[in-house]
């Protein structure tokens, strides 16, 4: 499997980082690694999320405080989307 990121999943993950960043840069780039650690687990795991029931082919992965929203298109994992848990959808 091949992963792929979304534009907006891109640009979910530049502003958590520098949102992390401005109060603690350290913890923004731990926050960074592990999130980018758990989601390349999705390549060679990739029903390790919960199905979203109102979506179809479409999984809510868990990442302590975050949550990684993505789904399968053939041999590529689709990064969609990613927030920390408290933010609004």
């Amino acid at each position: 499997m091949q992963l792929r990121f979304t534009r907006s999943a891109t640009r979910d993950l530049t502003r958590l980082r520098d949102f992390i960043a401005r109060h603690d840069p350290g913890a923004a780039a731990r926050v960074s690694k592990r999130l980018g650690r758990l989601i390349r687990l999705l390549k060679d795991q990739p029903a390790l999320g919960q199905p979203v029931e109102e979506l179809v082919d479409t999984r809510d992965l868990a990442a302590g405080d975050y949550v990684v929203r993505y789904t399968v298109r053939g041999d590529h994992v689709v990064v969609l989307r990613i927030w920390h848990g408290r933010e609004q959808r």
